[in-house]
């Protein structure tokens, strides 16, 4: 079974590594329910109690996917899931407002089949609406014991300040991997002195930092097929920093996959990543990685073969990139 790691000083305890949910419901091509199903079920026996999804997920689907899959197992897990972003069409645009907190939450409930919300994240930041008005919302969805704790995404450091000012923020999650590691220039400083933990999202790099994504394999509806990391000469330079994880990987007898993960996981006890998958093979692979051990030596290595800001490219396509650190 996988070790427990507390999220900051909010007491909400977790399993060193957890389930992302999203693909199993959008971005990543064809979905399969069965599959994905048995795949949170083999988690549950291997004692991943974290699932993570959001309301935004295949507009819905995807929270109630993990509804069907937890029927008489909900006390297994620790649930988590986001609101914020709000879809019409083809059309997005982020909503902090305290109406918005509440219709969200009801419909999250009600789509999870469940009373209680474990931990719940504003998913983007709304400039238009004060975080401590956000907060305050939040606040009344724990006194009222709907929601456990509360988490934001992808916030500036001065944002979790102001937000953690309200109300305790218990979780802080943002895409952070070997090829994601700005926010340890002030973010992560800011959550560490502030007792916030840290959710890592797509520790791997979106697939990358497995070794075995290419762009050609990607099918049309793969939202990375339009990623200005998977593109262009961006992408030849970015294979070029996953080949240094290979060849490190093959030295120690594991997956570039599971060494990538294996340096999140040492970068602190407070920190936890969820990698994504919706195939039972990948997610034992990917579980693996918590009984590797990496040497000061191996850390040195890493970083200086992935250091901070070695990624070509930006996370998002443009529309996306506004929405990230405000």
């Amino acid at each position: 079974m996988l070790q427990k790691r507390q999220l900051g000083t909010s007491g909400l305890t977790v399993p060193a590594i957890g389930l992302g949910c999203m693909g199993m419901s959008e971005f990543y091509g064809a979905t399969d329910e069965t599959e994905s199903i048995a795949t949170i079920h083999r988690a549950l026996e291997l004692g991943v109690g974290l699932l993570d999804t959001a309301d935004m997920y295949g507009a819905g689907a995807n929270e109630r996917l993990l509804a069907k899959a937890l029927r008489g197992r909900r006390d297994e897990v620790v649930l988590a899931t986001k609101f914020g972003i709000r879809r019409d069409g083809g059309r997005r645009w982020i909503d902090n407002s305290p109406a918005y907190v509440r219709e969200s939450v009801e419909a999250s409930l009600q789509r999870l089949e469940t009373d209680r919300i474990d931990l719940y994240y504003v998913h983007r930041r709304d400039e238009e609406t004060p975080i401590e008005e956000t907060m305050g919302a939040l606040a009344e969805l724990v006194a009222e014991g709907k929601i456990g704790h509360i988490g934001l995404s992808e916030v500036s450091a001065e944002t979790l300040r102001a937000a953690h000012a309200v109300h305790p923020v218990s979780a802080l999650q943002s895409e952070y991997s070997l090829w994601t590691r700005e926010l340890e220039l002030d973010v992560l400083p800011a959550a560490r002195e502030l007792g916030v933990g840290f959710v890592a999202y797509s520790p791997l790099g979106r697939g990358m930092l497995t070794g075995k994504v290419s762009t050609d394999d990607l099918a049309e509806d793969d939202f990375r097929r339009a990623n200005p990391r998977f593109t262009g000469e961006n992408l030849t330079h970015n294979l070029k920093l996953v080949d240094a994880v290979r060849e490190l990987a093959g030295e120690k007898g594991c997956s570039a996959a599971q060494l990538a993960l294996a340096w999140v996981l040492a970068q602190g006890d407070d920190m936890v990543p969820i990698p994504g998958t919706k195939r039972v093979r990948y997610l034992e692979e990917n579980l693996a990685a918590a009984g590797l051990e990496l040497s000061a030596a191996d850390l040195e290595r890493l970083d200086a073969a992935v250091p901070i800001g070695a990624a070509a490219g930006e996370r998002y396509a443009p529309a996306g990139m506004p929405k990230l650190d405000k």
